[in-house]
Protein backbone atom coordinates (compact mmCIF):
# COMPACT_ATOMS: atom_id res chain seq x y z
CA UNK A 1 0.00 0.00 0.00
CA UNK A 2 2.72 2.60 1.37
CA UNK A 3 4.15 2.17 -2.67
CA UNK A 4 0.87 3.45 -4.29
CA UNK A 5 0.88 6.10 -2.09
CA UNK A 6 4.34 6.93 -3.21
CA UNK A 7 3.66 6.91 -7.23
CA UNK A 8 0.19 8.95 -6.48
CA UNK A 9 2.54 11.73 -4.85
CA UNK A 10 5.17 11.47 -7.13
CA UNK A 11 2.11 11.93 -10.01
CA UNK A 12 1.37 15.61 -7.60
CA UNK A 13 4.95 16.53 -7.29
CA UNK A 14 5.50 16.45 -11.61
CA UNK A 15 2.12 17.43 -12.37
CA UNK A 16 3.11 20.51 -9.81
CA UNK A 17 6.33 21.22 -11.90
CA UNK A 18 4.34 22.54 -14.57
CA UNK A 19 3.75 26.17 -13.77
CA UNK A 20 7.37 26.37 -12.84
CA UNK A 21 8.76 25.35 -16.47
CA UNK A 22 6.18 27.66 -17.71
CA UNK A 23 7.34 30.34 -15.85
CA UNK A 24 11.10 29.77 -16.91
CA UNK A 25 10.01 29.60 -20.46
CA UNK A 26 10.18 32.77 -23.15
CA UNK A 27 7.77 31.35 -25.23
CA UNK A 28 4.45 32.34 -26.20
CA UNK A 29 1.56 30.19 -24.09
CA UNK A 30 -0.61 29.32 -27.04
CA UNK A 31 2.70 28.15 -28.99
CA UNK A 32 3.91 26.38 -25.22
CA UNK A 33 0.67 24.54 -25.03
CA UNK A 34 0.82 23.50 -29.30
CA UNK A 35 4.89 22.36 -28.18
CA UNK A 36 3.48 20.52 -25.16
CA UNK A 37 0.78 18.71 -26.20
CA UNK A 38 2.25 17.59 -29.48
CA UNK A 39 5.51 16.40 -28.25
CA UNK A 40 3.64 14.38 -25.72
CA UNK A 41 1.34 12.81 -27.96
CA UNK A 42 3.85 11.54 -30.87
CA UNK A 43 5.84 10.09 -27.23
CA UNK A 44 2.44 7.99 -26.73
CA UNK A 45 1.84 7.01 -30.60
CA UNK A 46 2.67 3.91 -30.13
CA UNK A 47 0.78 2.98 -27.11
CA UNK A 48 -2.06 4.20 -29.22
CA UNK A 49 -1.68 1.92 -32.31
CA UNK A 50 -0.81 -1.03 -30.15
CA UNK A 51 -4.37 -0.17 -28.49
CA UNK A 52 -5.85 0.53 -31.41
CA UNK A 53 -4.70 -2.96 -33.45
CA UNK A 54 -5.89 -4.47 -30.01
CA UNK A 55 -9.44 -3.18 -30.07
CA UNK A 56 -9.36 -2.77 -33.24
CA UNK A 57 -13.47 -4.18 -33.65
CA UNK A 58 -14.69 -1.83 -30.80
CA UNK A 59 -13.27 1.28 -31.52
CA UNK A 60 -15.06 2.97 -34.00
CA UNK A 61 -15.86 6.47 -35.94
CA UNK A 62 -18.18 7.37 -33.34
CA UNK A 63 -15.56 7.38 -30.64
CA UNK A 64 -12.82 9.51 -32.32
CA UNK A 65 -15.65 12.22 -33.29
CA UNK A 66 -16.17 12.47 -29.00
CA UNK A 67 -12.95 13.60 -28.81
CA UNK A 68 -12.77 17.21 -30.41
CA UNK A 69 -14.76 19.02 -27.79
CA UNK A 70 -12.46 17.64 -24.75
CA UNK A 71 -9.35 18.57 -27.42
CA UNK A 72 -10.83 22.50 -27.48
CA UNK A 73 -11.12 22.72 -23.61
CA UNK A 74 -8.04 21.04 -23.07
CA UNK A 75 -6.19 23.54 -25.42
CA UNK A 76 -8.59 26.77 -24.00
CA UNK A 77 -7.29 25.26 -20.34
CA UNK A 78 -3.35 25.22 -21.40
CA UNK A 79 -3.12 28.25 -23.26
CA UNK A 80 -5.04 30.50 -20.59
CA UNK A 81 -3.21 28.68 -17.60
CA UNK A 82 0.09 29.61 -19.73
CA UNK A 83 -1.30 33.15 -19.89
CA UNK A 84 -2.17 33.08 -16.43
CA UNK A 85 0.60 31.75 -14.18
CA UNK A 86 3.38 34.13 -15.17
CA UNK A 87 1.02 36.83 -13.70
CA UNK A 88 0.16 36.08 -10.92
CA UNK A 89 2.74 33.83 -8.22
CA UNK A 90 2.96 30.37 -9.12
CA UNK A 91 1.27 29.58 -5.81
CA UNK A 92 -1.71 31.29 -6.14
CA UNK A 93 -1.93 30.07 -10.00
CA UNK A 94 -1.11 26.28 -8.67
CA UNK A 95 -4.13 26.61 -6.18
CA UNK A 96 -6.84 28.48 -8.46
CA UNK A 97 -5.99 26.22 -11.31
CA UNK A 98 -6.45 22.70 -8.86
CA UNK A 99 -10.03 23.88 -8.30
CA UNK A 100 -11.59 21.28 -10.66
CA UNK A 101 -13.28 19.53 -7.64
CA UNK A 102 -15.34 22.22 -6.18
CA UNK A 103 -16.41 23.23 -10.29
CA UNK A 104 -16.55 19.25 -11.37
CA UNK A 105 -19.90 18.23 -9.60
CA UNK A 106 -21.84 21.13 -11.93
CA UNK A 107 -20.32 20.19 -15.14
CA UNK A 108 -21.30 16.27 -14.35
CA UNK A 109 -24.82 17.55 -13.58
CA UNK A 110 -25.34 19.09 -16.92
CA UNK A 111 -23.10 16.27 -19.11
CA UNK A 112 -23.45 13.36 -17.29
CA UNK A 113 -26.73 13.87 -15.30
CA UNK A 114 -24.97 13.10 -11.96
CA UNK A 115 -26.72 15.07 -9.03
CA UNK A 116 -25.58 17.92 -6.51
CA UNK A 117 -25.84 16.89 -3.17
CA UNK A 118 -26.39 19.73 -0.40
CA UNK A 119 -22.62 19.34 0.93
CA UNK A 120 -21.21 20.25 -2.40
CA UNK A 121 -22.66 23.09 -2.98
CA UNK A 122 -22.00 24.51 0.64
CA UNK A 123 -17.98 22.97 -0.29
CA UNK A 124 -18.33 25.06 -3.51
CA UNK A 125 -19.26 28.40 -1.94
CA UNK A 126 -16.67 28.11 1.03
CA UNK A 127 -13.87 27.37 -1.61
CA UNK A 128 -15.04 30.05 -4.14
CA UNK A 129 -15.14 32.40 -0.60
CA UNK A 130 -10.80 31.71 -0.20
CA UNK A 131 -10.66 32.70 -3.57
CA UNK A 132 -12.55 35.68 -3.80
CA UNK A 133 -10.43 36.32 -0.46
CA UNK A 134 -7.53 35.63 -2.18
CA UNK A 135 -8.02 37.82 -5.19
CA UNK A 136 -9.94 40.78 -3.14
CA UNK A 137 -6.68 43.12 -2.55
CA UNK A 138 -5.74 43.05 -6.50
CA UNK A 139 -9.66 43.87 -6.78
CA UNK A 140 -9.41 46.97 -4.58
CA UNK A 141 -6.20 47.85 -5.83
CA UNK A 142 -7.81 48.53 -9.27
CA UNK A 143 -7.05 45.17 -10.73
CA UNK A 144 -3.20 44.59 -11.70
CA UNK A 145 -1.22 41.73 -13.18
CA UNK A 146 -1.35 39.72 -9.99
CA UNK A 147 -5.49 39.86 -10.01
CA UNK A 148 -6.01 39.38 -13.93
CA UNK A 149 -3.78 36.46 -13.19
CA UNK A 150 -5.93 34.95 -11.06
CA UNK A 151 -8.83 35.09 -12.92
CA UNK A 152 -7.29 33.88 -15.96
CA UNK A 153 -6.19 31.09 -13.97
CA UNK A 154 -9.78 30.71 -12.72
CA UNK A 155 -11.17 30.83 -15.87
CA UNK A 156 -8.19 28.00 -16.91
CA UNK A 157 -9.60 25.84 -14.43
CA UNK A 158 -13.22 25.89 -15.76
CA UNK A 159 -12.00 24.77 -18.86
CA UNK A 160 -10.38 21.71 -17.38
CA UNK A 161 -13.43 20.97 -15.02
CA UNK A 162 -15.32 20.56 -18.72
CA UNK A 163 -12.52 18.35 -19.80
CA UNK A 164 -12.41 16.48 -17.08
CA UNK A 165 -16.42 16.09 -17.21
CA UNK A 166 -16.33 15.04 -20.61
CA UNK A 167 -13.50 12.50 -20.06
CA UNK A 168 -15.57 11.03 -17.03
CA UNK A 169 -18.72 10.54 -20.11
CA UNK A 170 -15.95 9.16 -22.47
CA UNK A 171 -14.96 6.09 -20.08
CA UNK A 172 -16.45 3.69 -21.99
CA UNK A 173 -13.59 3.80 -24.59
CA UNK A 174 -12.35 0.70 -24.48
CA UNK A 175 -8.46 1.87 -23.65
CA UNK A 176 -7.23 4.88 -21.90
CA UNK A 177 -4.79 5.51 -24.53
CA UNK A 178 -7.77 5.27 -27.69
CA UNK A 179 -8.79 8.66 -25.41
CA UNK A 180 -5.84 10.46 -24.11
CA UNK A 181 -3.61 10.31 -27.58
CA UNK A 182 -5.86 11.43 -30.05
CA UNK A 183 -7.71 14.22 -27.92
CA UNK A 184 -3.90 14.90 -27.35
CA UNK A 185 -3.20 15.25 -30.99
CA UNK A 186 -6.52 17.48 -31.73
CA UNK A 187 -5.96 19.75 -28.58
CA UNK A 188 -1.93 19.96 -29.90
CA UNK A 189 -3.18 21.05 -33.31
CA UNK A 190 -5.94 23.75 -31.83
CA UNK A 191 -3.06 25.09 -29.98
CA UNK A 192 -0.83 25.04 -32.98
CA UNK A 193 -3.74 27.16 -35.23
CA UNK A 194 -4.34 29.21 -32.42
CA UNK A 195 -0.76 30.46 -32.12
CA UNK A 196 0.11 31.46 -35.92
CA UNK A 197 0.18 34.49 -35.00
CA UNK A 198 3.08 34.03 -32.66
CA UNK A 199 5.03 31.11 -34.43
CA UNK A 200 7.88 33.15 -35.59
CA UNK A 201 8.40 34.31 -32.06
CA UNK A 202 9.83 30.91 -30.97
CA UNK A 203 13.06 30.78 -30.40
CA UNK A 204 13.83 27.56 -32.32
CA UNK A 205 17.61 27.60 -32.14
CA UNK A 206 17.51 27.85 -28.57
CA UNK A 207 18.46 24.57 -26.42
CA UNK A 208 17.04 26.08 -23.58
CA UNK A 209 13.72 26.31 -24.85
CA UNK A 210 13.33 22.98 -26.50
CA UNK A 211 13.92 21.20 -23.16
CA UNK A 212 11.25 23.09 -21.40
CA UNK A 213 9.00 21.82 -24.18
CA UNK A 214 10.14 18.58 -23.90
CA UNK A 215 9.95 18.67 -20.03
CA UNK A 216 6.28 19.44 -20.04
CA UNK A 217 5.62 17.29 -22.23
CA UNK A 218 7.35 14.25 -20.04
CA UNK A 219 6.97 15.25 -16.82
CA UNK A 220 3.70 16.64 -15.75
CA UNK A 221 1.87 15.96 -18.92
CA UNK A 222 2.68 11.94 -19.52
CA UNK A 223 4.15 11.41 -15.96
CA UNK A 224 2.18 12.98 -14.29
CA UNK A 225 -0.37 12.01 -15.41
CA UNK A 226 0.48 8.49 -15.55
CA UNK A 227 0.92 8.38 -11.96
CA UNK A 228 -1.92 9.84 -10.91
CA UNK A 229 -4.39 7.49 -12.93
CA UNK A 230 -2.47 4.56 -11.65
CA UNK A 231 -3.14 5.98 -8.42
CA UNK A 232 -7.02 6.38 -9.04
CA UNK A 233 -6.84 2.22 -10.35
CA UNK A 234 -5.83 1.03 -6.64
CA UNK A 235 -6.94 4.37 -4.07
CA UNK A 236 -10.19 5.75 -3.91
CA UNK A 237 -10.91 8.50 -5.44
CA UNK A 238 -11.55 11.01 -2.97
CA UNK A 239 -8.32 10.62 -1.44
CA UNK A 240 -6.62 11.07 -5.19
CA UNK A 241 -8.98 14.41 -5.66
CA UNK A 242 -7.86 15.57 -2.53
CA UNK A 243 -3.64 14.99 -2.94
CA UNK A 244 -3.64 16.31 -5.89
CA UNK A 245 -4.80 20.17 -4.60
CA UNK A 246 -1.67 19.95 -2.72
CA UNK A 247 0.21 20.71 -6.36
CA UNK A 248 -0.24 24.47 -4.92
CA UNK A 249 2.13 23.48 -1.92
CA UNK A 250 5.36 21.92 -3.88
CA UNK A 251 4.42 24.63 -6.26
CA UNK A 252 4.88 27.17 -3.74
CA UNK A 253 7.92 25.87 -2.45
CA UNK A 254 9.81 25.67 -5.88
CA UNK A 255 8.65 29.22 -6.44
CA UNK A 256 10.08 30.41 -3.23
CA UNK A 257 13.16 28.34 -4.04
CA UNK A 258 13.62 29.02 -7.63
CA UNK A 259 11.48 33.06 -8.01
CA UNK A 260 12.03 34.05 -4.16
CA UNK A 261 8.03 34.61 -4.71
CA UNK A 262 7.55 34.45 -0.80
CA UNK A 263 3.26 34.35 -0.96
CA UNK A 264 1.52 37.32 1.23
CA UNK A 265 0.44 36.32 4.68
CA UNK A 266 -3.52 36.78 3.65
CA UNK A 267 -2.30 33.92 0.79
CA UNK A 268 -2.12 31.08 4.00
CA UNK A 269 -5.39 31.48 5.10
CA UNK A 270 -7.33 31.75 2.13
CA UNK A 271 -5.49 28.41 1.32
CA UNK A 272 -6.85 27.18 4.27
CA UNK A 273 -10.28 28.45 3.43
CA UNK A 274 -10.03 26.69 0.11
CA UNK A 275 -8.85 23.42 0.94
CA UNK A 276 -11.76 22.94 3.28
CA UNK A 277 -14.03 23.69 0.80
CA UNK A 278 -13.34 21.23 -1.63
CA UNK A 279 -12.91 18.48 1.25
CA UNK A 280 -15.98 19.00 1.80
CA UNK A 281 -16.86 18.19 -1.59
CA UNK A 282 -14.19 15.43 -2.26
CA UNK A 283 -15.58 13.80 0.68
CA UNK A 284 -19.48 14.37 0.19
CA UNK A 285 -19.13 12.96 -3.16
CA UNK A 286 -19.81 9.06 -4.32
CA UNK A 287 -16.71 7.54 -5.10
CA UNK A 288 -15.22 8.30 -8.99
CA UNK A 289 -12.33 8.87 -10.84
CA UNK A 290 -11.45 12.00 -11.35
CA UNK A 291 -8.87 13.02 -14.02
CA UNK A 292 -5.97 15.67 -14.06
CA UNK A 293 -4.87 18.07 -16.51
CA UNK A 294 -1.77 19.92 -15.60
Amino acid sequence: MPWRYALLFLGVFSSSTAVIMIRMSHTHPAVMAALRLLIAAALLAPLFWRERRRHAASYTRAHRGRTLLPAALLAAHLISWGYGSRLTPVASASLIANLVPIALPFFLYFLANERINRTEVIGTVLALGGVVALTAPGLLAGGGAGFWGNVICFGAMIAAAGYVALGRRNRDFPSLWLYVVPVYWQAGLISLIAAIPWLGTFEATSAREWSLMLGLACIPTILGHTMINLGVRHLRGQIVSLCNVTQFVFAGVMGFLLFREQPAPLFYAASAIVVAGIALVVFSAPPGPPAVVE
